[in-house]
């Protein structure tokens, strides 16, 4: 069908079905994945659609990691303590609008989860990388990936590092787990059926969804939607996340065109968090040039520079005209290892570096004064930066890297999608269930809210948990029906 906004036409009339399954599950990644095996781990008879030629989605493009915590086994291996409670306050700090089901559920749970994905073939190192960068460059199974350590997080929970990445180097995890997991549903004997979009849903006359049809087919069953967000749909992202449109490069694949959010809501699904995007142009690694200081275009910082880097650009992109810059002096002067960033140039004094760059001098000179007298003394009284990353710049000559989109490269997705319940069924605008249809992965909306709150490895954790418990969900549902279906008969008889 078409990219837009517009929705599928919702089918009521009786359909004739090609075939049954007691779950269907819309889409091959991650969420789809974990649905699938679960449901058929639960006894389901399950049929996966995929649209493209084979499994993977945007879940493959990922570096690999997934945000789990709670006294996991590297955690444990690497000597960092960790508790439920200490991952829901932090799940709690930086979200929003927290769902509490939706976090006590996934921390509480979390040790679990990590144990059933290396049950099913799903590997983590028992190592941890100590530096600061957007992802490990070797097999390391653990790192900081979030804003644990960034005030005021810190001091709203115990921090621990909670990003578990599989074993494979650098960026190649996504792609290692897809395998792994695609591996596992052939091994389940789920029917998967690929270049096969699923185009409208099917309702019964109780208004329970009650299959999917594509093209040339049909199915009844429970139908599990996993099948991307809408970062590659133009229209959506103006209507959702303007800020996307322009200096933005998306993150995802073609297919992340938004029609599982849109099958979702034909079926009268509300929508949640929809303005919600993930957004970075990462100035680190090399963590050296955390020592720097941000500003913007009147000369004063407004973040902590060692922040995670979707929460600086967040900071960025809410400035005025979103320009910004990082600034270091000579004893801190590296190139970033990502070519994300540029260096604008180099000069003698802050004075013709304010001149250059089009701020105030005498607010630049003051930003920098206040900084080093702070750092001095291991402070940071205005935004908290970690006294690990705190020292005076007072070493000349002065360089600056342009950290305004359009300038730097940024790159973002989209994270809202279909209001579910912690069990992964949709909802409707009041709240109640629309029977028979779940969401699962990007094109539901879960823990992930915003870029500000946002840590690496969340969307590849909730997607396999949520997905995992919709999919066990629905084939609860399936059999329930089923058995109410074969009493209605035996009473007819």
């Amino acid at each position: 069908m078409g990219v837009g906004t517009e929705l599928p036409q919702l089918i009521t009339e009786p359909v004739e079905w090609d075939g049954t399954a007691q779950v269907i599950v819309v889409g091959f990644g991650i969420a789809g994945a974990c649905a699938a095996i679960s449901a058929a781990e639960a006894g389901a008879r399950v049929l996966l659609l995929e649209r493209t030629g084979a499994a993977g989605g945007a879940s493959a493009l990922a570096a690999g990691h997934f945000y789990l915590g709670g006294g996991t086994a590297v955690q444990q291996a690497t000597g960092y303590a960790d508790s439920v409670e200490a991952m829901i306050a932090y799940f709690e700090a930086v979200t929003p609008e927290p769902d509490a089901a939706k976090i006590r559920a996934y921390c509480a749970e979390s040790v679990a989860h990590f144990d059933w994905l290396e049950a099913h073939g799903v590997e983590f190192e028992r190592s941890f990388y100590p530096g600061k960068a957007v992802v490990q460059p070797g097999t390391e199974g653990l790192m900081w990936t979030g804003n644990e350590k960034v005030w005021p997080y810190r001091e709203q929970a115990r921090p621990a590092p909670r990003g578990h990445k599989v074993n494979a180097r650098a960026e190649r995890g996504g792609q290692q787990v897809m395998t792994v997991l695609a591996e596992r549903v052939r091994e389940l004997g789920i029917e998967v059926r690929c270049e096969t979009e699923v185009r409208q849903l099917v309702v019964d006359a109780d208004g329970r969804v009650a299959g999917a049809r594509w093209r040339d087919g049909a199915a009844a069953g429970a139908v599990v939607l996993a099948a991307g967000g809408y970062v590659m749909n133009q229209e959506m992202i103006a209507a959702y996340t303007p800020r996307l449109a322009e200096h933005f490069l998306p993150l995802g694949v073609p297919s992340d065109d938004g029609l599982g959010i849109r099958l979702g809501q034909s079926a009268g699904g509300d929508v949640a968090q929809m303005d919600g995007a993930f957004m970075t142009a990462s100035f680190y690694p090399p963590a050296e040039l955390l020592y720097g200081v941000i500003v913007n275009k009147a000369g004063r910082r407004f973040v902590a520079e060692d922040s995670y880097h979707g929460r600086t650009a967040a900071a960025v992109v809410a400035q005025s005209d979103s320009t910004a810059y990082l600034i270091v002096d000579n004893k801190h002067m590296v190139w970033p290892e990502l070519p994300m960033v540029k260096s604008v140039d180099g000069w003698d004094s802050v004075a013709e570096m304010a001149s250059a760059l089009g701020m105030p001098s005498d607010a630049l000179r003051k930003t920098l004064e206040d900084y080093n007298a702070a750092a001095a003394q291991g402070r940071d009284p205005e935004f908290g930066k970690h006294p690990d990353w705190l020292t005076p710049l007072a070493e000349g000559p002065w360089g600056a890297f342009d950290l305004t989109p359009g300038r730097a490269t940024y790159v973002g997705f989209t994270l809202g999608g279909l209001r579910t319940s912690v069990d992964g069924a949709v909802l409707r605008a009041d709240g109640s269930v629309i029977s028979g249809l779940y969401a699962a992965g990007a094109c539901a909306s879960n823990l992930a809210q915003d870029s500000s709150g946002y840590s690496s490895g969340t969307c590849l954790g909730e997607a396999s948990y949520f997905g995992r418990r919709a999919g066990a969900h629905a084939a609860g549902l399936s059999a329930a029906s089923n058995r109410a279906h074969s009493a209605e008969s035996m009473e007819g008889d």
